[in-house]
């Protein structure tokens, strides 16, 4: 098998998750390959070497300048009919889930997504995927000659090898219709700390808060500790808090070391979203919430007076 990886990048900077997948892959076992696609990212392949890539493809052109998925599709299709390559992984994201759809499109692969495990047998990978809102795993498999699959956020964290990788430029070609569309302008949004997607601890704040103002509580805890903030979807429905820190089933998948949960009941569409963090510690006045079934440390009792004393003694033990 030839494997390959999608490396995503963003401000100069290999994805976390793109990371993660590539040293799951490297674990297979076979000669990985990373793929990097942009304008001016050569220095990125380098990169992919320390997490376990043997070889990275790099195509640069100024059609992959900006976040497009059409002309990556152009540039993965070419790069996997000539290279014979059979298995191209992604980990997901709103870019890398555009991309799987169209490579599987034109390529007629079989694309199988929301993956949290792959694993060689008998001659074949068989990916682990939840089913049944997340209470039970299966396994997939493949029918195609050319294999895709998309692995759900936050399921491997990067693990740096040491190694070198074998870095090779190609020059894309694209199709007519692949470069019609043009990015005017790309908004980032402003915020402090770090993305819930990376950060080691995460404070979330569910409707027990009371109302979009006490918000302040989870975010003075989340700062003392160094930490991002979250939010359960009845809050970001409620527009209570934005949507990019939502966690969930219909939200995102994060594995923080620390995963403090505040006013949170723990409905199992919340408990997919988290429960790959190393430890969970509830705050909840309701001593039959279902969250602390799951959690390793529960309180029970007033968040709003918990929480601002929690945040005093963490701020005086830093100091």
């Amino acid at each position: 098998m030839t494997v390959a990886v999608f490396l995503e990048h963003h401000a100069w900077e290999l994805s976390k998750g793109s990371l993660g997948v590539l040293g799951k892959a490297a674990s297979l076992g076979d000669d990985i390959v990373g793929i990097v696609l942009g304008a001016g990212v050569q220095e990125l392949g380098n990169q992919a070497g320390k997490f376990g890539a043997s070889k990275v493809f790099v195509g640069n052109a100024t059609e992959l300048e900006f976040p497009l998925p059409q002309p990556r599709v152009d540039a993965l299709a070419q790069l996997v009919q000539e290279q014979g390559i059979d298995t191209v992984l992604f980990a997901a994201s709103v870019l890398a889930s555009d991309v799987a759809a169209g490579l599987a499109a034109r390529l007629d692969a079989g694309l199988n997504w929301d993956l949290v495990d792959i694993e060689p047998r008998d001659g074949s990978l068989v990916g682990k995927r939840p089913a049944l809102e997340d209470t039970v795993y299966v396994d997939v498999g493949w029918t195609s000659d050319v294999k895709l699959a998309l692995f759900r956020p936050g399921t491997y964290d990067p693990v740096e090898s040491g190694g070198e990788a074998q870095v090779e430029e190609f020059a894309p070609s694209f199709e007519d219709f692949s470069t019609q569309a043009t990015m005017l302008e790309q908004a980032h949004e402003d915020s402090e700390g770090p993305s819930i997607e990376d950060a080691d601890v995460i404070v979330a704040g569910g409707r027990g808060l009371g109302g979009p103002e006490n918000f302040s509580l989870v975010e003075g805890l989340a700062k003392a500790l160094g930490g991002a903030v979250a939010a359960t979807r009845a809050v970001v429905d409620a527009g209570w808090y934005p949507y990019p820190t939502q966690v969930g089933q219909t939200g995102k998948t994060v594995s923080p070391k620390l995963y403090v949960a505040c006013g949170i009941s723990g409905a199992i569409q919340h408990k997919v979203g988290m429960q790959g963090s190393g430890t969970v510690v509830a705050i909840n006045k309701d001593p039959n919430a279902p969250i602390f079934e799951f959690s390793d440390l529960g309180v029970v009792g007033d968040l709003h007076e918990i929480v601002p004393k929690l945040t005093e003694l963490v701020q005086q033990r830093k100091n």
